[in-house]
């Protein structure tokens, strides 16, 4: 029975998975038995250009399909467990190969039909039906707790993936570079290891609002001859654009990233976005002069219209400036609050520290089930957001402040401010050093963690199960068509 349930079936739709009783089985890593002995694997003479005939064994945690030639590991990207596919060798590494499909031999009854542009990134699994995909989100958080090892790791309660009922057009930002490609304005991503910006007039998973801005920005930007970043030449003005669009108003809050504080026909081109984008409601611009991969520079003002957009969750409106961080997925974002609320179980006694805040999403929306609520972040600006969002929605309860976790913990604890519950929604970094060595030093008794990131939360998982078990992880879908993961952890002291 426990083996039948590892290997839960999973049926699809063409296009975006379902109900299909013939579409077959996802077979999860942790089914397969033992890896693979990769004895004299780097004896194995391959070179690239080669041609392969590869049996996927199973689905990696980027989302590729993984393959052995001669014991000698094989990454293949768009590639599923049980297909049989003719490849050409791409790289060699002493450690592995990498390969890409020249042909399908053998399909599996999981593969649809993606409808996007897959020679960029975000789109890594839209191959595979969507119960596939739920499925394969629960084996890259067993895929991570199986390499870092935390104790009792084979008995945590990993809980199916909750998904979307519509897995498409759920993101409400669109950050898109803008270049000039073949003479031709392009406005879309990267093909994935490279920098050739591809053009993007279809991207499934974007709210339509968000798409509809960019590219009407785009038609503007090349009529008015606008000046575009060269990267080779680190010249021109335009970088990129950036759209956000509120699921509660319909509103988008445009933002322009240019190389350096002048932006010719700044008047002309408001004008414009006015004139045929009346869903934008505010144009702000980013000064990035840096040569660098990072999009966002230091400086950001507002051109024309509305400081914020707002964006309600849970009840609870938020303001949010250009920077300010949100959830792309509004409509899983309140699933992923709930969970939060379920997993806490507070008391309106318990004292809740809400680290990493950012504008006080997590922290406003539990303050209703807490007695008090203290927040904080590294960033000024998301500070200051938080207590303004705390205020406009009339919560006396909950306050924020500018600094790290690690330092601000100990030094309420000192001043006799104990918190009874924490929750931390960290970066893809995971957490903080200190931070981890400051919960173990307080351990406080309710604790759920909000991960955007399987490996490094089975990192941190190491040192909190020294004091802590895992009751369950709650693996939920943020992000359908993508590899990405996010999941919630809920904790239990251990008794002494």
């Amino acid at each position: 029975m426990a083996e039948e349930k590892k290997r839960r079936p999973y049926q699809g739709k063409p296009g975006k998975g379902g109900n299909n009783q013939n579409r077959g089985k996802f077979v999860p890593r942790g089914t397969r038995g033992p890896r693979r002995d990769n004895r004299n694997q780097q004896n194995v003479e391959v070179n690239v250009g080669d041609k392969l005939l590869i049996t996927i064994k199973r689905l990696g945690i980027n989302g590729e399909g993984i393959g052995y030639y001669k014991r000698k590991i094989t990454f293949i990207p768009g590639a599923l467990p049980d297909e049989v596919v003719d490849v050409v060798v791409t790289n060699v590494t002493e450690k592995f190969i990498e390969a890409r499909i020249r042909k399908i031999k053998k399909r599996s009854p999981q593969r649809v039909e993606p409808v996007d542009n897959q020679e960029v990134g975000g789109f890594e699994l839209e191959h595979l039906a969507y119960d596939g995909q739920l499925e394969f989100k629960r084996d890259v958080i067993r895929q991570a707790l199986e390499k870092y090892k935390p104790e009792g790791y084979e008995q945590f309660d990993l809980r199916p993936t909750i998904g979307m009922d519509e897995p498409d057009g759920y993101r409400n930002k669109a950050q898109f570079p803008v270049r000039e490609v073949n003479g031709q304005l392009a406005v879309g991503m990267y093909k994935r290891n490279s920098h050739d910006l591809v053009d993007l007039p279809k991207v499934s998973t974007q709210h339509p609002a968000t798409l509809k801005v960019v590219r009407k920005v785009r038609d503007i930007l090349a009529d008015m001859e606008m000046p575009i970043y060269n990267e080779r030449k680190n010249s021109g003005i335009v970088k990129t654009l950036i759209a956000r669009v509120s699921e509660t108003t319909g509103d988008v809050q445009l933002t322009i990233v240019t190389n350096g504080k002048y932006l010719p026909s700044a008047d002309e081109l408001i004008a414009r976005i006015n004139q045929e984008l009346p869903e934008v409601v505010s144009v702000h611009q980013n000064i990035n002069s840096d040569k660098t991969s990072l999009v966002w520079g230091e400086d950001t003002k507002l051109l024309w219209g509305s400081e914020y957009i707002t964006e309600t969750i849970n009840g609870k409106t938020f303001k949010l400036s250009p920077r300010a961080f949100l959830q792309l997925n509004p409509r899983q974002t309140q699933r992923l609050y709930n969970e939060a609320i379920s997993a806490l179980d507070l008391t309106q006694a318990d004292k809740l520290i809400d680290a990493y805040s950012g504008v006080g999403t997590i922290g406003i929306t539990l303050a209703d089930h807490a007695g008090e609520v203290r927040g904080m972040d590294t960033v000024p600006e998301a500070i200051d957001d938080a207590n303004e969002n705390a205020l406009d929605n009339g919560v006396k309860n909950a306050a924020y402040y500018t600094g790290a976790a690690e330092d601000l913990i100990p030094r309420w604890a000192n001043e006799g401010w104990v918190a009874d519950a924490l929750v931390v929604d960290p970066p893809r970094t995971g957490l903080d050093e200190e931070l981890r060595l400051t919960i173990l030093d307080t351990q406080p008794d309710k604790f759920v963690y909000v991960s955007c990131n399987a490996s490094t939360l089975a990192r941190d998982l190491v040192d909190l199960t020294r004091v802590y078990n895992v009751e369950y992880i709650q693996s939920i879908d943020m992000f359908p068509q993508t590899a990405r993961w996010e999941g919630i952890v809920k904790f239990t002291k251990k008794t002494k």
